[in-house]
């Protein structure tokens, strides 16, 4: 029954970074404004990386057994991260990242206390480096925002 938990969990970051790494591509296409040359390369850089945690966590599911979702119904079903609106302005799409990245950050550390349970250190190792990446994106933005 853990291990179940273990892949819910998992499945629910899949979908928090398949929905983030939508939402990264839109404020890369749609960020206007004095910064833009600035935020769309970080845009890029942050959806990048996104791709490859979509990658990583997929066939971590399927590495422990487990069934990764793979259909947009099911990503924003299982989501805690809001897709974009299309009417952000540059300021509030970086707010809008920091919170986006404190939420991953809180939920992949509930990941790793799951993982830990389950002897899993290959998860919980996988999550810790992606709170170290994130709480590092998240240190720039918030220093961008000041």
């Amino acid at each position: 029954m853990e291990k179940k938990h273990l892949i819910d969990e998992l499945n629910m970051q899949l979908a928090n970074w398949n929905v983030l790494y939508t939402k990264l591509h839109n404020y890369h296409w749609y960020v206007t404004g004095p910064d833009f040359f600035t935020l769309h390369e970080k845009f890029e850089e942050l959806y990048t990386e996104a791709a490859g945690y979509v990658d990583e966590i997929a066939e971590r599911i399927l590495t422990i057994g487990g069934k990764p979702l793979a259909t947009l119904q099911d990503y924003l079903a299982q989501t805690s991260v809001d897709e974009a609106f299309n009417k952000e302005q540059p300021k509030e799409m970086v707010e809008t990242l920091v919170k986006d990245f404190q939420l991953i950050v809180s939920e992949s550390k509930e990941v790793i206390v799951i993982a830990e349970e389950n002897n899993d250190d290959v998860t919980a190792d996988l999550f810790t480096g992606i709170i170290v990446s994130l709480e590092k994106h998240g240190w720039m933005l918030q220093a961008y925002l000041k």
